[in-house]
This record gives C-alpha cells, sequence and structure tokens, in this order.
C-alpha cells in the first residue's frame, strides 16, 4: 500500500505560507516559491543581526565625530584622550550623550582636554 503525505505535508506548506504573508505574488501563495523567498529571508534575517551592529557602531562614530569636530578636536584625538584619561564609556552611549546632552558633551570633552594639557 501506497503511503501519502498528506496531514503532514499539508502542515508543512501552511507553514511556509504562513511566513510568506506580505510577499507579492506566487510567493505568496505557491508553495515552491513560498518556501524559497523564506528560506532566503532566513537566511538575509541571520546575516543581517550581524550587519546591523556594525552599521550601528558605524552610526555611533559618525555622530561622536561630528560632535568632537564642532569642539574643535578629531574623533579619532577625543578616543585618543578618552583612552588616556582612563574613561570607560562606550561609542553608543558617548553618541547619546553628544546628541541628547550636547552642552555635557562639551564638558566632558573640556575637562579631557584640560586633563591632557
Amino acid at each position: 500500500m501506497r503511503v501519502k503525505g498528506g496531514l503532514a505535508a499539508k502542515k508543512r506548506h501552511k507553514k511556509y505560507l504562513k511566513l510568506a504573508k506580505g510577499y507579492r505574488a506566487g510567493r505568496r501563495t505557491l508553495y515552491r516559491s513560498a518556501r524559497e523567498g523564506v528560506e532566503k529571508g532566513l537566511c538575509y534575517a541571520f546575516r543581517d543581526r550581524k550587519v546591523r551592529k556594525r552599521e550601528m557602531r558605524s552610526l555611533w562614530i559618525v555622530r561622536i565625530g561630528a560632535a568632537a569636530r564642532s569642539l574643535g578636536l578629531s574623533y579619532s584625538r577625543l578616543i585618543d584622550l578618552l583612552n588616556k584619561s582612563q574613561v570607560e564609556m562606550d561609542r553608543k552611549t558617548l553618541s547619546e550623550l553628544a546628541i541628547r546632552e550636547p552642552d555635557h558633551f562639551a564638558a566632558l570633552v573640556k575637562t579631557l582636554q584640560s586633563q591632557a594639557a
């Protein structure tokens, strides 16, 4: 007697078609296309969770650099001053400080410059 995969296949197809919700055309309605799209999408999601971390760090560095340049200092010089004065502040916090509290950021840069001199 031949075994048919009726129930298991239906569950598998429903799983992929549910994940393909929001896709366009056959990628949403046809099982094979939907599966290919979903699997590729999951690969991109896995990869881009790591890429997002790199991009955020780059954004923080750009923001810190812009704020430092407005105070007459380069990004690399600011980081050097932070390291020499043993201030352990990460780039995310520095970026938020530069955006939300520019006067506090300026005060921090001034104290760093006075300690270095």
